[in-house]
């Protein structure tokens, strides 16, 4: 044993293991090697010291909405539950022809701030709300609350089907008007409304040949399908989606995904998200949350490439959150 090989905190092995047979690959042409990617985190933003990653990006490049019109506006809202303010002076529109997306850590009030649109925030005992919301300029309370949650329907973060078939599913949301006239649940209407929200939803292929199915035999990506379809037959101006991919596959997830691109055309949706890529994909308008302040919003594009806030930054790079 050599002198470089000796330590004196190491015991000596007397009969060590031989090591072990080098083997050569002959390879007909030099290797290529990459290039090393640009400085960034996966978002387009650099960090010292951080090994790059691949940049975010859109799965395909999509033109803006044909007719962008704003449905609804938060102003200066203050949220809390009991003493305890869990938003904090937020403002920003609500338009027909984009998805806005709400990103920010756990507890960051942006499921809080969701719930608010539709007013599913004061059936907690102790919620208390300073500020105004508007939908179509009217502020939300003028408004009987069925009468508003139709305008502004909700499709929440586990799917929640009915147990009945798929048709009573939907056809559920047309049975009652705001004026307290039923309709007769198999009416030509009724069947054509009931086609047209599964259609809207991306279902209808998949279920015309049985719509008296059980809606709880569906898959978990058709269950969430469904329940957005059953949002959509009451024609709303406004959808609001609170995660409603994170108990999906990815397949079910991208399906989701398109279909969310695809109604912004027709109504305003609002969605809650942890998921950087998700909201980078789908959504036109990004707004970040942390506790409770609206720190940063805007296009999607600059939220993820080029942030102005260190705050942001931070969280679409990974830092925490």
């Amino acid at each position: 044993m050599s002198d470089r090989d000796y330590h004196p905190d190491l015991p000596v092995r007397e009969h060590s293991a031989p090591p072990p047979p080098i083997r050569r690959i002959v390879v007909d042409r030099h290797p290529h090697v990459a290039e090393p990617a640009s400085a960034g985190n996966g978002t387009g933003v650099a960090i010292p010291g951080r090994p790059a990653t691949p940049s975010l990006a859109r799965s395909a490049a999509r033109p803006p909405a044909a007719n962008v019109v704003e449905r609804m506006r938060v102003e200066s809202v203050w949220l809390a539950y009991g003493d305890n303010w869990v938003v904090r002076d937020v403002s920003l529109p609500v338009r027909q022809g984009e998805v806005l997306a709400l990103i920010g850590a756990s507890g960051s009030g942006k499921t809080t701030l969701l719930r608010s649109l539709n007013r599913l925030t004061e059936i907690t005992t102790g919620a208390a709300r300073a500020g105004r919301i508007t939908l179509d300029g009217a502020d939300i309370h003028e408004f009987e609350v069925t009468e508003l949650r139709r305008k502004v329907s909700m499709v929440f973060q586990q799917p929640n089907p009915f147990p009945m078939s798929i048709f009573d599913n939907v056809g559920y949301a047309l049975a009652e008007r705001p004026q307290g006239r039923r309709r007769r649940r198999r009416s030509a209407a009724i069947e054509q409304a009931v086609v047209d929200a599964l259609r809207r939803a991306g279902l209808y292929d998949e279920v015309a040949e049985n719509l008296e199915r059980s809606a709880l035999r569906l898959s978990g990506g058709q269950q969430q399908r469904l329940c957005i379809a059953r949002a959509l037959a009451a024609e709303p101006e406004v959808l609001l989606l609170d995660e409603p991919c994170s108990a999906l596959d990815p397949i079910s997830t991208a399906t989701i995904e398109e279909l969310i691109v695809a109604l912004r055309e027709s109504v305003a949706v609002v969605i809650v998200t942890h998921n950087l890529q998700q909201a980078l994909r789908v959504a036109d308008h990004v707004a970040f949350m942390h506790l409770g302040e609206l720190v940063e919003y805007g296009p999607a594009e600059q939220v993820f490439e080029h942030p102005v806030e260190q705050r942001t930054r931070d969280y679409v790079s990974g830092a925490f959150g």
